[in-house]
């Protein structure tokens, strides 16, 4: 239905193919000079569902994933003639999703979002049923853990000092990665923490902190290389890497950016600054520290989420594996085995 309603514009679908009932419809409409109280547009809705985020006081990231999912919901409304938040059924979410180039653990974690909003206007009262909760996630494989190898840590360090080239004007960005490459690969940190981590966050060669994820405490010894690249860094903002003027995910895109160009200079494919983390954790692992010590190191809230990622790494585990197997041989008979 599109036409005038009380002098504002109404386009809508009426979800049905019954022409009797569409005409039905349009004139209770028309009686009624307005349209149903209960329905909300889709950027009411949105916009509730960021005000409900920001008093619950969840962290920026989280919602600006949200602001990220309603603007393309907008678009793809937009494009569709879809204005009100009634009108996304189950099959218009499916369609929306098929618009999506998200693919793996990325595609499930936006329909998670996607979920988390609609069961957010379901229990409202705006929608009598939760359109996206039928909608099936995508299956997901799972990445293998792979940490960098001893030679792949050393080239990155070295080629610190050949970054960005040879007589650049701006010198310190290498130090500030070598820096940062030994404080990732040293702590666990993930890059976020690391490079605005406070000056006062280290005492006595030991990191102390509060990590921004999960909340939890993390300290962790540092060895002197490592304290001695942070000590030669120029700082002035009480941060090792960062001014404390810009936003906090600028910087961390500063540095993953700067992080893309020292691994290609160091000829390390495939490259990620979380594979420094992962390998402060299966070094942990391959010397027999147990999972719930590393998991307390690394400042997940749970072993499982350890185990998740590290299960095939633990050292008890594959020397348990390997007794098993073990215990499954049979002897060696000589004597059978001549005749």
């Amino acid at each position: 239905m599109d036409g005038t309603l009380n002098r504002k514009r109404y386009h809508k679908t009426l979800h049905t193919r019954d022409w009797a009932r569409a005409q039905k419809l349009a004139q209770d409409l028309e009686a009624a000079g307005k349209p149903p109280e209960a329905t909300k547009t889709i950027e009411e809705a949105t916009d509730a569902f960021i005000r409900d985020c920001e008093s619950r006081q969840l962290r920026e990231p989280s919602i600006y994933k949200y602001r990220l999912l309603f603007k393309q919901l907008k678009a793809f409304a937009d494009d569709r003639g879809v204005k009100y938040i009634d009108e996304c059924d189950i099959d218009t979410l499916r369609q929306f999703r098929e618009s999506w180039t998200n693919k793996n653990y990325s595609a499930k974690k936006k329909l998670e979002a996607l979920r988390t909003f609609f069961r957010f206007v379901h229990d409202t009262g705006w929608l009598p049923t939760n359109p996206a909760k039928p909608i099936k996630a995508p299956k997901v494989v799972e990445g293998t853990t792979l940490p960098f190898t001893k030679d792949e840590v050393e080239r990155v360090i070295a080629a610190c000092d050949q970054y960005p080239r040879p007589g650049h004007a701006n010198k310190s960005w290498g130090a500030r990665l070598k820096a940062l490459t030994l404080l990732l690969r040293y702590s666990g940190l993930r890059i976020a923490d690391a490079v605005t981590l406070p000056k006062q966050s280290i005492s006595d060669g030991v990191l102390t902190l509060r990590t921004a994820k999960t909340g939890t405490d993390v300290r962790v010894p540092l060895p002197t290389r490592c304290i001695a690249a942070l000590d030669d860094l120029p700082v002035s903002s009480g941060f090792y890497f960062w001014s404390g003027l810009s936003t906090k995910k600028s910087c961390v895109g500063d540095y993953q950016r700067a992080f893309k160009k020292l691994y290609k200079l160091a000829g390390v494919t495939g490259g990620k600054a979380h594979r420094l983390r992962d390998t402060f954790s299966v070094e942990l692992l391959l010397k027999g520290v147990p999972l719930a010590d590393v998991s307390a190191l690394l400042g997940h809230t749970s072993t499982k989420i350890t185990e998740k990622h590290y299960a095939p790494w633990v050292k008890a585990r594959q020397d348990a594996l390997e007794s098993t197997v073990r215990a499954t041989f049979e002897p060696h008979n000589s004597a059978t085995s001549d005749s």
